[in-house]
Order: structure tokens, then sequence, then C-alpha cells
């Protein structure tokens, strides 16, 4: 029966099956580890073994990885629950706590977040900047309300979704001085040029990587930056070229001072929402995703 189902251990076996360990799970939950041992304890003694241990290590079990999952949909839709009971009446301002992958331009992420601000009551807004790793957890324990990114979540990541947003083709850019020199041969200009690159693990940077090498460019990866607005302030000072999306190719050269030198045309950058549930329901996230596509 649901009445012989503790739901504080249920919450407390969750947070420790999503963190990875009880020392990660009390920090996040304010408790002893003591005690959060003990309340997993207690919970495995009525419904059996959930983990595998090995010393400290925890690994799910088949019927505590089936019991996460279930808890994984409770808890999400509590949090949907809670988030409509407190959604602010009338004139009251409306909480939106945000990720955004450091990768992503800032710029693209303001074109991403500005439908979310175009409502008639006040949005307090809350702006995350990190590694998808660390925003994916945090959005997991719905820390965060919504988290946009440059790729879509791991594919271990299945309780979480995600939805395409703005796809961009990329453009490179350097100073005025570089770019003039580059632009007439492009792309076979870039042949040994400097490239400054933000994260080299997204699937656009492979992309590009592939374009240049089968037209024969070898660039050379002079830094790697994961700040996006970092990037432009090395490029500004001459240290490299770099790539950036198409879609703002003219705020970029206007607020950094640089110039495009072409356009890769069969690259992409491909932006995602990445949320708990497949339909939100807070109502700025629903204008995220229907309008920021």
């Amino acid at each position: 029966m649901l009445k012989d189902l503790n739901m504080k251990h249920l919450y407390y076996f969750w947070v420790i099956a999503e963190t990875g360990s009880i020392a990660r799970a009390s920090e996040y939950l304010d408790l002893a580890p003591q005690t959060l041992s003990g309340q997993l304890t207690a919970f495995e003694a009525n419904y059996g073994t959930l983990f595998t241990r090995n010393g400290r290590s925890l690994k799910l079990n088949p019927m505590g990885e089936q019991v996460r999952q279930y808890a994984n949909q409770i808890f999400t839709m509590a949090g949907e629950l809670d988030q409509f009971l407190n959604q602010p009446r009338a004139s009251m301002p409306l909480n939106l706590n945000i990720g955004i992958c450091a990768s992503i331009h800032k710029l693209i992420a303001y074109k991403l977040i500005a439908p979310a601000m175009e409502r008639s009551s006040e949005v307090h807004l809350k702006v995350v900047s990190g590694h998808q790793a660390d925003l994916m957890r945090s959005l997991q324990s719905q820390q965060l309300d919504i988290v946009l990114s440059n790729q879509p979540p791991p594919e271990q990541n299945q309780s979480l979704f995600f939805t395409p947003l703005l796809s961009s083709a990329l453009s490179l850019f350097a100073t005025p001085e570089i770019a003039e020199k580059l632009i007439p041969d492009f792309p076979h200009s870039l042949n040994g040029q400097p490239l400054l690159a933000n994260d080299t693990d997204t699937p656009w940077f492979y992309e590009l990587m592939n374009w240049l090498k089968k037209r024969n460019i070898r660039t050379r990866v002079c830094a790697e930056i994961s700040d996006s607005a970092l990037i432009k302030i090395f490029a500004q000072e001459g240290k490299g070229i770099f790539a950036a999306p198409t879609a703002i190719k003219q705020q970029v050269c206007q607020q950094y001072g640089v110039q495009e030198i072409g356009e890769t045309c069969e690259v992409f950058s491909q932006h995602y929402a990445i949320t708990r549930t497949p339909d939100p329901i807070h109502p700025a996230i629903q204008r995220i995703l229907t309008d920021s596509a």
C-alpha cells in the first residue's frame, strides 16, 4: 500500500542515487552522513538491497535502478507540482533559474533567454554558467529549471528531455588586419592559422575540424578557452581566429571590433533546451521552447 511507502526514505535514496555517494548526498541535504546512511539502511530493510557496496563506493543494482527510475518520475512531478502551486499570482515575479553552458556565445545565450522575459508579469531571472555535467546535476536536483546547451544530454541521462532550439551556420572571425589577408582565398587561407577554440568536445568543433581536413586545411589550436566572451578578447588582440554562429556575426563584429573571414555553410552550431519533463508547465520555459527555435 502507498501508505506504507516512506517518501522521506525514498527521497533520500533518490538523492544518493543521483549524486553517487552518501558523502555528496549529505552535503546536498545538509544531513550528517551517519544519519543518511541510517535512513538508507532502514529503507533497504523494508524493500531489499538497492546498492552494491565496495568500500565507500555505491552502485545501483538492477532493483535499485528500477526504483531510481520510479523515484525520478515521482520527484520530477513533485517539483513541477511545487512550481505550479508556488506560481505567483497577478504582478508577483516569476522565478526562473537557467543554466547556460559556458561554451555558448553570450549573444546566443541572450537570444535564447529573451523570450522568457517577454511576459506581462515580471520574471525574476537567475542565470548560472558552467560545464554541462555540473549543470545537469543541478537540473536533476531541481536547483535549475532549464539548461541551455550546444549539445544534447548524454545518453545515460535518460530522465532528462531536450528540445532543439536555434541552429546556425558557423563563421570564422579575426581582426580586420588579419581578416583582409585571409578573405580572398578563404577557406584555404586558414591553413596554418592559429585557432582559438572554446569547447573542443562540442559536436560543431569536430564537424569544423573535419570540414577543414577535407579541404587539406590544417589549423593550429593555440588556446582552449571555455568562456566564449574571453575568446573574443584574445582574437581582438590578434592572437588567432575563432568561430562563432553566423546568426550573430553582425553583433560579434560590432562588439569585438573583428571582421568575418568567411562562412562554413556546411557546419552548424545547434542549441538545445534541456528540461526534466517533456512539457514543462513553467510559462517562461514554454516561451523559450516555442520562440527560440
